[in-house]
């Protein structure tokens, strides 16, 4: 099979000038819609340099990273507002009391409306950035999944267990179905589908770190 990879030797950055979505905001932690085709980080290069958390930083300068997301996805993202926050969301995500969903567009109907993916997933390091499942030398990664909707090329709900780099794109190859738009794993003319990568972070659940209280957020996804 012909993957797109190839689309990606030609790729130039060029990140959304949209506003800041912030969708929540407290003492401790900023909840931020992150759009796709924006860097959660800075990368290397200089042209790399404006992304989510520069851009935050301009207006809360006391943002801090707690975890990521491709640049491809958009979706929900958590920033701590001090140390002790940050201390705080980072054990959460160490001990997966942070509940995450994502949806997703994919290509063809699979056969069950559920299931669970469990396959390991090691960085394929002669094409990084992108992963690869390996039986003998990648990390635990599980991924439970249920149909939305009925069509040819139906909605998914995602929720990871783990949180490996690229978990959901390339489980989702794996099984068959690849991601609407995923210039990485999909063929060409599944990549071709869509415009964007059709993967959100649609539902974050978390303690905040302050008064302990559980909070429930939702980003409708966008495509």
């Amino acid at each position: 099979m012909q993957y797109s990879q190839a689309m990606t030797s030609n790729f130039i950055y060029q990140p959304p000038a949209t506003p800041l979505d912030i969708l929540h905001q407290d003492s401790a932690l900023l909840l931020v819609n992150k759009p796709s085709g924006l860097l959660s980080v800075p990368g290397r290069a200089l042209e790399h340099r404006d992304c989510l958390i520069t851009r935050l930083q301009l207006e809360f300068p006391e943002a801090l990273l707690v975890h990521r997301l491709d640049m491809d996805t958009s979706g929900l993202m958590i920033f701590a507002r001090n140390k002790p926050a940050q201390r705080h969301l980072g054990r959460q995500f160490e001990m997966r009391e942070i509940a995450k969903a994502y949806v997703a567009r994919i290509y063809g109907r699979p056969a069950q409306d559920s299931g669970k993916i469990d396959l390991p997933l090691i960085a394929d390091w002669p094409n990084r950035p992108l992963q690869m499942v390996d039986y003998e030398r990648g990390k635990q990664a599980i991924t439970h999944w249920h149909l939305l909707t009925a069509e040819a090329n139906p909605l998914i709900q995602l929720k990871p267990e783990t949180g490996r780099s690229h978990q959901l794109r390339v489980h989702m190859k794996a099984m068959g179905h690849p991601i609407v738009g995923d210039r990485f794993y999909a063929p060409a003319k599944v990549a071709a589908l869509s415009d964007r990568l059709n993967l959100h972070a649609e539902k974050l659940s978390l303690i905040q770190p302050d008064t302990g209280a559980r909070l429930d957020f939702d980003s409708p996804h966008p495509f």
